[in-house]
């Protein structure tokens, strides 16, 4: 499977290696943004299986983002995937209490990691086939 993706976080460094490694492997980059207002305009305007939303953005709550792309209107309906160098335990409360489909470690991100995040997610019945 094919993914298509758009990538949030506010450091320019991430986003290019994140980019440059998941092409490598097979993913689609379709956009990157460095804060909300692109991500909600990108994830409006592109296709998407996925967007990856840092949860610590510069002045912004990742975690409000994923909220707000939950709720929004968004071709290709994204599952919205909380990413952090943090460990999840650090915010294991709000990651529960978010609407995003998982959480994977910036370390941890990899093609495989998002298929199996989304493909789970599908077996729970919580995104369309």
């Amino acid at each position: 499977m094919s993914l298509r993706i758009l990538i949030v976080d506010d450091n320019a460094a991430f986003l290019d290696t994140a980019r440059a490694v998941l092409e490598r492997q097979g993913v689609t980059v379709a956009g990157v943004a460095s804060n909300a207002a692109e991500a909600l305009r990108q994830a409006e305007e592109l296709v998407l299986d996925v967007v990856l939303v840092d949860i610590m953005l510069a002045g912004e709550s990742g975690f409000e983002l994923a909220r707000r792309l939950a709720s929004q209107t968004c071709r290709g309906d994204p599952a919205v995937i909380l990413v952090s160098t943090h460990d999840e335990a650090d915010f294991a409360e709000l990651i529960a209490e978010c609407p995003a489909t998982a959480f994977l470690a910036k370390a941890e991100l990899s093609a495989e990691s998002l298929r199996r995040a989304v493909a789970g997610n599908r077996r729970q019945g919580t995104l369309p086939p």
